[in-house]
C-alpha cells in the first residue's frame, strides 16, 4: 500500500499515522462522509498534522491507485526536538545560529533556503507543522540533498519556537519590510535566529510583536521586495560576514 513518499487509502492511513509513521501531509477528499473518513479526521487532528481537503481530481493526479479519498506523504527526514536540538549547539560551545520560517509554502523556496542555510552553518531550521511546504522529493531535489545534512525541526506554533529560542538565550531577528532598521545595522555576532515569513503574507503579526529585532533589505529598485530565498540568503551571508571579522 505504499512507495517511499506516498500511502493511499483510509484504512491505510490510520494503520500508518498509529504506526508512528513520519507523515509530512495528508491530502482529504473534499464533502466526502463516513465512519471510516471521520475517525481518520479525528486521528490527524489528534496529532497535529497537517491535512488539506481538496477536490477529488487532485488526489485522482496524486495516484493512480484506489485511494478511497485519502492520500499521505510521508517524509524522508526524521524530525528533530528542538529543546534538544537548542540544548545540545549551547553545548557544543559554539554560537548558535537557526532560521525560523513561517509558513514558507513554495516547496522550491524551501528547497533553495535549506540549501543556503546548510552552506553557511546554519544550527537548525524551525518549521510550523500546518501551513508550510512538505519535505518531499522536489524539496530534496532543490536543495541538492541538503535537506539530509542539517536538523530540522516541526513545532505547534512558530511563536512558541520564538519564546523558548529567547528563553535559551538567543536573539530573534525578523527579516521584514515593517521597519526602518537596515539588515548591516544589525548584530548577528551574538547567539541568533532569523524568521524568515511566507511568500504572500509575511512573519505573522503576533509573532512580528515579540522578536527582539527587526531588519529589512535596502531595495533600489522599483520592485518593493526579494525572492524569500534570495532575502534568506542575504540575511545568512550577512550573518556569516560579521562572525568571520
Amino acid at each position: 500500500m505504499q512507495d517511499q513518499t506516498q500511502i493511499f487509502g483510509i484504512r491505510a492511513v490510520i494503520e500508518a499515522v498509529n504506526a508512528g509513521e513520519n507523515i509530512d501531509k495528508v491530502f482529504l477528499q473534499k464533502g466526502l462522509k463516513g465512519e471510516l473518513f471521520s475517525e481518520l479526521e479525528s486521528l490527524l487532528n489528534r496529532n497535529s498534522i497537517n491535512k488539506s481537503y481538496v477536490p477529488v481530481e487532485k488526489l485522482n493526479r496524486l495516484t493512480k491507485k484506489n485511494h478511497q479519498g485519502a492520500v499521505a506523504h510521508i517524509s524522508p527526514i526524521e524530525f528533530h526536538d528542538l529543546e534538544t536540538l537548542v540544548m545540545t549547539v549551547i553545548e557544543s560551545g559554539k554560537t548558535p545560529l537557526f532560521l525560523l520560517l513561517d509558513q514558507i509554502s513554495d516547496v522550491r523556496n524551501f528547497g533553495a533556503i535549506i540549501r543556503t542555510a546548510e552552506c553557511t552553518g546554519v544550527d537548525g531550521i524551525i518549521i510550523q507543522k500546518k501551513g508550510g511546504a512538505p519535505v518531499n522529493g522536489d524539496t530534496i531535489k532543490t536543495s541538492a540533498g541538503a535537506v539530509f545534512k542539517i536538523p530540522i525541526c516541526k513545532v505547534d506554533h512558530i511563536k512558541d519556537a520564538v519564546f523558548y529560542l529567547q528563553a535559551s538565550g538567543i536573539k530573534v531577528i525578523a527579516a521584514t519590510e515593517k521597519t526602518n532598521e537596515i539588515l548591516y545595522d544589525v548584530s548577528f555576532t551574538e547567539p541568533s535566529a532569523i524568521i524568515m515569513g511566507s511568500e504572500g503574507r509575511g512573519i505573522n503579526p503576533s509573532t512580528l510583536k515579540v522578536v527582539d529585532a527587526k531588519a529589512k533589505l535596502p531595495i533600489l529598485g522599483d520592485i518593493e521586495s526579494l525572492n524569500v530565498s534570495v532575502a534568506c540568503g542575504a540575511f545568512l551571508y550577512e550573518a556569516v560576514r560579521q562572525r568571520m571579522q
